[in-house]
């Protein structure tokens, strides 16, 4: 039992300490405004194209606009 945990642990902190952040930030071009009157509306900025933005809004109501934190890719 021992040898297996005197193999184990370095190999799960050598596999585990290497391992690369993950990042849950994906910026898209284009941001879907939503209407809502003086409450507001929701904003979705998932959309790569002008086309998926209004396609979206259609029917809906709302305004398609680039997204502002969007930086293209090098």
């Amino acid at each position: 039992m021992m040898k297996t945990v005197r193999f184990a642990v370095p190999l799960l902190v050598t596999t585990f300490g290497f391992a690369a952040c993950a990042s849950a930030a994906i910026y898209y071009p284009w941001c879907a405004n939503y209407g809502g009157g003086d409450e507001g509306g929701g904003t979705n900025c998932g959309f790569s194209t002008y086309e998926q933005c209004m396609a979206t809004i259609s029917g809906i109501g709302g305004f398609c606009d680039l997204n502002p934190f969007y930086t293209p890719p090098s």
